[in-house]
């Protein structure tokens, strides 16, 4: 597949398996009252443009193995409802002002009311998942909801990780340990989770899926190092506030490597800066600290690991995927690791 290709077969599919999924969430939103406290905020971050790259990956790996596209649908479905609950609680926990390119949840209505949104959300998430039973059978309905809380207390654990190291102003901390919170945090719900369950329900649980969790975390690092690196330098479709890691005080890669080559001075220095409170940052701390890393090549330092996941990505694609026929999904499949540094 050429270069030039591989975004444009990662952009159709995300836009047809977006719209499938959308359509499935929007079945399960309720009406009712409390209107605007509650049911008319539901469908709000569901319904900004986010890629679908969720949903879109667990239906694409079920088709890849030869499931239909209706009996992974209800998954994907719970996948993103889910996704869109944590992304509100991430707003609130790190007290983001955009999310999308809009206002925050907890920004519009406060952070009280967003909370309950984001709790309804993953409750929400839990119907499609009902659902499966008639859908797949008990059996494969039963296997999906086991894979659905292995993931949902993996990704708990990642940002506890991320949360606790900001709360104690933590920098004791190297490559592996943000590579293993990136694994619990991001790898899980974006690309392990919806890679295996597509597997689950197309093989009827009976593929060995541990290569799905080294495919879907070499992919996925790759994926959250490059939205690391965007926050620091964005492209037209970028969506959230720039330099907001800094602001909220995010252990990168980058900030790990500036951290590690300063000097005593400039960590001193650097550890007041970082304190826990978002409200603490100012314009010119931050960009004291993007002066650091540029003087220290730390986005180009970031940008190389982040390649070198991607490549191995591939190669775990193919000891996954090669034996199957060749279908538009395994090369979608197949096409998200260059998509990952241009995915406009």
């Amino acid at each position: 597949m050429s270069e030039g290709r591989a975004p444009n077969i990662v952009r159709e599919t995300l836009d047809e398996y977006g719209a499938l999924t959308r359509e499935a969430m929007n079945a399960y939103f309720p009406e009712g009252e409390p209107r605007p406290y509650l049911y008319d905020l539901l469908p709000v971050y569901p319904g900004r443009s986010g890629k679908m790259i969720r949903p879109s990956l667990c239906i694409a790996t079920a088709r890849a193995f030869g499931a239909p596209v209706e009996h992974a649908l209800g998954s994907a479905a719970a996948i993103e409802l889910l996704h869109n609950a944590l992304l509100i609680h991430d707003d609130i926990e790190d007290e983001s002002e955009l999310r999308r390119g809009l206002p925050t949840l907890n920004a519009l209505h406060g952070a009280p009311l967003a909370l309950n949104v984001g709790d309804a959300l993953a409750l929400l998430s839990l119907r499609p998942l009902l659902d499966n039973l008639e859908r797949i059978g008990p059996r494969l309905a039963f296997a999906v909801l086991r894979e659905t809380e292995r993931m949902a207390w993996e990704t708990a654990e990642g940002q506890a990780m991320d949360l606790g190291w900001r709360r104690d102003n933590r920098y004791d901390l190297d490559d592996a340990d943000y590579l293993t919170m990136v694994l619990k945090k991001t790898c899980w719900l974006t690309s392990i989770h919806p890679a295996r369950i597509g597997a689950v329900i197309a093989t009827r649980d009976q593929l060995d899926l541990a290569p799905l969790i080294r495919f879907g975390f070499f992919l996925g690092a790759a994926f959250q190092i490059q939205d690391d690196i965007l926050n620091l330098e964005p492209d037209e479709s970028y969506g959230k506030e720039v330099d907001g890691d800094l602001y909220e005080g995010k252990r990168t890669l980058m900030l790990m490597h500036v951290h590690r080559l300063a000097s005593p001075a400039q960590r001193e220095r650097l550890g007041e800066m970082l304190r826990p409170g978002r409200e603490l940052r100012t314009a010119e701390q931050v960009a004291w600290i993007r002066s650091l890393m540029a003087e220290f090549g730390s986005i180009d330092y970031a940008r190389g690991i982040a390649h070198g996941l991607a490549g191995a990505a591939s190669h775990e694609f193919s000891t996954i995927f090669d034996g199957l026929p060749d279908s538009r999904d395994k090369r979608f499949i197949r096409a998200l690791a260059s998509w990952v540094f241009h995915r406009a």
